[in-house]
Formats: structure tokens, sequence, C-alpha cells
């Protein structure tokens, strides 16, 4: 059979634009060679409906021994008591969840999307906002911290079945306690998904919400610098509220369920390379190497949130205490919008992502934000005197957005940069 030319003269330009190019979407990084060997590896040829030692295809021994140590691994990394690894992404970490908490029609309560929070959070155009009656608490105004004031007086007067922390667009730590209590209040569910965080909490510079929350998800990428998939976890197991029984009438366990939600509720076989690689992410995350490394993504969000204010630009919540940073491009440029600045920045080596930002005026296709990160600049060996280079890069290409010629030489220092970071570092 033919080599297929075009699929991998395309592969090799997307290796080379990522070579080539600064990487500042908070939400993507750069697996080791190892996590990107398994992911390419045989395990992509095996059936394996089901779970360890309990599957509905015959030859899943080894299998059975590579889910099994993925399980382990992340169990130890986030000292839970049952872990699900089978979810293809976050959103349906997220969407089992829902399937085993819910009834469509319940009413839920997330973070608001233009606030900073995620799809499926409650989104309109997304399943969780399509099947379930999404509620939302947003920031405060002034300081852009969430407003749990809000939070409360919502859940309280709506009562909805499940409570929902986490987002895509928020630099600062949650209090998940507080949130905790309010759930328990009225007797909800209390979810976090910590898939922008992971890495951080893996490596204990974030609070662990696994001891507060009924049910945890995540990615296993972003900070956890893994292949693309999602996970659930619970920190301790419980009985679910709604006396659901299996055929002997033993009311199930949450685990039992979400087990039930993941397959046979919305996937079908699970895919083992994938899994093999999140198996090697979170053995990778439980090395010493992992907090050196995640402390110095946080020390470069936080020079490059400083940096920025300094040049003028209004952040979301005055900073961050994670790995992201959020303008407010209006403070700075009121006429630019986050999709004009997103392109520029893009033909400039620069890549970072458009963001609503609280209190939006321009559309989400538009909007008036950019959301910076550091996790893969970080992996790439980024300390806070390339973050300081990139500032300035960052600065003199929104100051001079229609000025091609600027913007080509701010490319071709970019593509020079970079030469001195590797992709395949560690």
């Amino acid at each position: 059979m033919e080599k297929d030319e075009f699929i991998f003269r395309l592969i090799d330009q997307e290796s080379l634009r990522q070579y080539e190019d600064i990487e500042l979407i908070a939400s993507e990084n750069f697996v080791s060679s190892q996590v990107l060997k398994a992911a390419g590896s045989v395990l992509t040829n095996k059936y394996a409906e089901g779970y360890p030692n309990r599957r509905y295809y015959g030859g899943c021994q080894v299998i059975d021994l590579v889910e099994q140590t993925a399980i382990d691994r992340l169990k130890q990394l986030f000292q839970a008591e049952w872990a699900n690894v089978q979810p293809h992404s976050g959103a349906q970490a997220n969407m089992a969840v829902f399937l085993a908490c819910l009834q469509p029609g319940d009413h839920f309560l997330g973070l608001g999307l233009s606030h900073g929070g995620h799809l499926s959070h409650g989104a309109s155009v997304n399943f969780s906002g399509i099947s379930y009656k999404a509620l939302e608490y947003g920031t405060e105004k002034t300081s852009g911290y969430i407003d749990y004031q809000q939070l409360e007086h919502i859940a309280v007067k709506k009562m909805p079945k499940l409570i929902i922390a986490g987002a895509s667009a928020y630099s600062r730590e949650w209090d998940y306690k507080r949130i905790r209590l309010i759930a328990d209040k009225i007797g909800a569910i209390f979810m976090v998904d910590m898939a922008h965080t992971a890495g951080l909490i893996a490596a204990k510079l974030l609070n662990n919400p696994l001891h507060y929350a009924h049910i945890v998800t995540s990615t296993t990428h972003k900070t956890l610098r893994g292949p693309r998939g999602g996970v659930i976890l619970i920190g301790n197991d419980f009985e679910n509220p709604w006396g659901k029984t299996n055929t002997n009438g033993r009311i199930k366990m949450m685990s039992e369920i979400l087990d039930s939600a993941i397959f046979p509720g919305i996937q079908g076989g699970p895919l083992e390379h994938i899994i093999a690689a999140k198996a090697i992410a979170f053995y990778e995350a439980l090395q010493p190497e992992f907090i050196i490394y995640q402390k110095q993504v946080k020390k470069n969000a936080q020079i490059m949130a400083k940096l920025l204010n300094e040049k003028g630009y209004k952040l979301i919540s005055g900073g961050t205490d994670n790995h992201l940073v959020l303008v407010d491009l209006r403070s700075k440029f009121p006429k630019l919008s986050g999709k004009y600045a997103e392109r520029t920045l893009v033909n400039a080596g620069i890549t970072a992502n458009k963001n609503m930002v609280p209190f939006d005026d321009r559309s989400p296709f538009l909007t008036s934000g950019l959301r910076f990160g550091t996790p893969a600049i970080t992996t790439r060996g980024a300390k806070e005197s390339l973050i300081e280079e990139i500032v300035e890069l960052i600065d003199v290409v929104l100051s001079n957005v229609d000025n091609n010629k600027i913007i080509d030489s701010v490319k071709k220092k970019v593509n020079i940069l970079m030469k001195d970071y590797p992709l395949f570092a560690w």
C-alpha cells in the first residue's frame, strides 16, 4: 500500500509550526516522547468494551494490566478512592456525571461561559444546556473573583441537583470548602471540573478538590501534560442519593453508576492506546521533576501577569494563582477585538486564543479578551527571562496590528528564538 504523502506532509507542517512558534494557549501542552509513542502503539488495534477483568471481548489480559495501572497511578496522584480512565475527553467525563446524577430537565448550577466557565457547564449550544436546565453564577464585577454570595443565593432559591466548580478561563484559586457547604445545605451533588489546573493540583500547588467534592472530572492534557482524554475521580465513594438499585436490590454506589454512565452509557470501546499514554503521563506526574515543572509554570504565569499589567493591560481579577492570564483588551485597545488580536498574534508566530471576559460587550465570536497560558512554553524550558521577551513581543504585535512589516519581523524573531527551546527536552 502506498504511503499517504498528503497527510504526512500536513503532519510535518504541523510539527514545524509547533517547533517554530510560541505556544501560549492555556489548554495546550507538549507530551513526552514516550507518551507520544504509546498513543501511536498497537494498542489502538484492540477492542476492550467493559472494564479490567470484566470485558465483553477476549484477549484483554494485557489490556487489563495497562488500564488497571492507569487507574492505580491516577488514584495515587490525587489521593482518590476510585477512578475511571476511559472518557475520551473532559466533556465526555462531564456528560457521564450528568447522566449519572441528573434526569433530563433537572436544574444544575455552573459558572457562566462569559465569566470563564466551560461549554459543558451549561452553554445553550452544548448537551448540558440542551438536555438540562442550566443556572449560572458569575464573577464579581469589581474584583473579578467568583461571586460566592451570588452562587449561594441562586442555589438556595432554585435548589439545583448539581453544583459545578471549575473553569476554562479563571485564573484564581477556588473556595471548594465554601461551595461544598452550600451544596450540603440544599442537598446537591458537588462536582469539580479540574481540567485546567489538574497538573498544579497534582503538584500540590493548588488545593485538591477531592477533599471537598463528591465527584471530580478532568482532562489529561493541559497542565497534566498527557494525551488528550478525560478521567473521573471520587475521593470517598458514596451511596447514590436517589436509591438506584442493582438486580439484587442493593443500593448502588456512585462509582458503579459512573462506570455504567461511561460504558455502556455514552461510550463503546475505550481507547486503550490513549489509556496507556495516560498511564505514562500519570507516572511522569508522580516524579519529583514534575513538581519543579509546575512551580515554573506558575512562576511564569505570574511574571507574565505582572509584565502585562505594567504595560497597561487590564487583567481579570488583577493577576493569577494558576497557569493562565485573562486580558481585557479594552483597557488599552478599545477598538481591538480578541478575534483580530488572536489572528494577528498567530501571524506573528505567537499562538493564543480570543476569550470572552466577564460582562463582555462583544459576542463570543469576537470577544474583548485574550487568554494566555504558560504550560506549553514552560515544557519547552521557558524561564522568567524568556517570558519577559515574549511579553515584549506580544505588546509590539498588539500595538501594531495593521503593520505587516512589523508583524513579519516579529515572526522571524520568534522562529529564531524558539530554536533554543526543543520540543522534546524532557
